[in-house]
């Protein structure tokens, strides 16, 4: 449980932090806070020995440390371009210490989540990294849209966890038990059984903004704080894809022959509804959140596969999503915060006020849209060769189709930004070291994930540990 215990420990310094640090000081929180939990986070890189606690509740080998660390990375990089807007304009409302706990709690949320050992601890795992989300999404009051969000995300968030908890308790009554390990030996096809798991998992999809149940991704991005709006498309995601996929190759193995139909479709669509919205947006925001959402379709070309390969896509992919997502978000925090802008056509003529910032953007979109040699082809590819080695040719046709699909519209923000020229352009500005130091995190690993794909081979053998 280390990384369990540095974080609640870092949330307890920064408890005793608000409390002694003189009123005029409170921006010493941010920097606190950002020291603390870089930190915890080369603190996770230590070897740390298997076990497990409570029974079996709760357990943890290498691959599940690798999990949160690469949800610590994120995290990090996450806090370093928030770290201007923060002291800008949170800090100053007395509330900088709040957003860090509620984070910070739901990210141990997301810790337990991934160890867990049975049905309960899930459960209390993913209400923890849900419910401070709601709150982070309203955090700023000043605005109606943000409260809007708030409402949304808590309300979507509560039906689909009373759904998702109706699924277990079938699930339960059917196997006898909430172990994961028991019922692996006990699961069969009944059709109680099967209700159950789809019910179960409808609760996880709305995490992971899969279709059908996306339609609050778009509204609560748009509505939320940038920083939450990519709290909640690469973190939340990342964690919920990563418990769906332990389940999935090892719980629920024995159910394959019904999951894999159920995650087929699901695939599909998510793909195609994601991109042809995202075709028609101008908001930048809810142009990333549809983005995240087909985003999503693809990992589920791995998640079909159900064996070590399947787990090793998976995980690599989610890596460079994280670095790929954060890019365009910090991106587009940056620019809102220094001029409130965050429409597409906003972005003209970029390139020449501000080149540095549009690179970062365009290599961030030339990830997602899997363009060699950016890490995001090399995701994509793995994805796609996996899929096929199991049979599943259309699927990875139509999920070329769907990239296809996606250059384009990733290739508009590119073109507003290289090509087109604006009388009202941004202009020059120059972020301060805490989001220049974010870009540049982002920046090297969408290269450095490109380039050195021995990393690949690393998390493919740290999949045998989930077997």
């Amino acid at each position: 449980m280390r990384h369990e215990i540095i974080l609640l420990g870092v949330i307890l310094l920064l408890i005793i932090g608000e409390v002694f640090i003189a009123s005029n000081k409170k921006n010493s929180i941010v920097h606190l806070a950002i020291f603390l939990f870089g930190l915890h986070t080369a603190i996770g890189f230590l070897n740390i020995d298997y076990g497990s606690l409570f029974g079996g509740m709760f357990h943890t080998n290498a691959l599940i440390q690798f999990f949160k660390n690469i949800l610590n990375l994120g995290v990090f990089i996450l806090l370093l371009q928030s770290g201007d807007w923060l002291q800008e304009k949170i800090v100053e409302q007395h509330r900088g210490t709040e957003f860090f706990m509620l984070l910070f709690a739901s990210l141990l949320g997301m810790y337990f989540m991934i160890s867990s050992g049975d049905f309960l601890m899930f459960y209390l795992g993913l209400e923890l990294s849900t419910l401070p989300v709601a709150a982070l999404a309203a955090f700023e009051t000043s605005k109606r849209i943000s409260s809007e969000s708030g409402i949304k995300l808590i309300l979507s968030a509560a039906l689909a966890s009373g759904v998702s908890l109706f699924g277990i308790s079938m699930l339960y009554a059917t196997t006898g038990s909430i172990y994961f390990n028991d019922i692996n030996e006990t699961i069969t096809s009944a059709n109680l059984t099967l209700l159950g798991f789809i019910l179960f998992f409808a609760g996880l999809a709305f995490k992971i903004s899969l279709v059908p149940f996306h339609f609050w991704t778009a509204d609560v991005y748009e509505g939320a704080p940038i920083s939450i709006a990519s709290y909640l498309s690469v973190i939340s995601k990342g964690a919920a894809v990563f418990i769906l996929m332990i389940l999935l190759f090892t719980v629920l193995k024995p159910l394959m022959h019904i999951w894999e139909n159920i995650v087929y479709i699901v695939a599909i669509l998510t793909m195609f509804i994601g991109n042809l919205f995202a075709l028609r947006q101008q908001n930048m925001k809810r142009f990333l959140a549809f983005s995240s959402i087909a985003q999503a379709g693809f990992i589920l070309l791995g998640l079909i596969i159900g064996n070590q390969l399947g787990t090793a896509t998976v995980v690599y992919f989610v890596l460079i999503y994280v670095f790929s997502n954060l890019a365009a978000f910090g991106v587009v925090q940056a620019i809102s915060l220094q001029t409130g802008k965050e429409q597409i056509k906003d972005y003209e003529g970029l390139y020449r006020t501000n080149p540095n910032l549009s690179l970062v953007m365009m290599l961030a979109l030339f990830s997602l849209a899997g363009i060699p040699p950016v890490a995001g082809f090399f995701g994509k590819f793995f994805l796609f060769t996996a899929a096929a080695s199991e049979g599943y040719y259309l699927l990875v046709f139509l999920a070329v189709v769907n990239v296809t699909i996606s250059l384009y519209y990733y290739l508009l923000v590119v073109r507003a930004m290289f090509l087109r020229k604006s009388e009202n352009a941004i202009p020059y500005f120059k972020s301060k070291i805490y989001m220049r130091l974010g870009l540049l995190m982002t920046a090297i690993g969408i290269l450095v994930l490109g380039i050195y794909s021995p990393l690949y081979d690393y998390i493919y053998e740290l999949s045998k540990n989930l077997y």
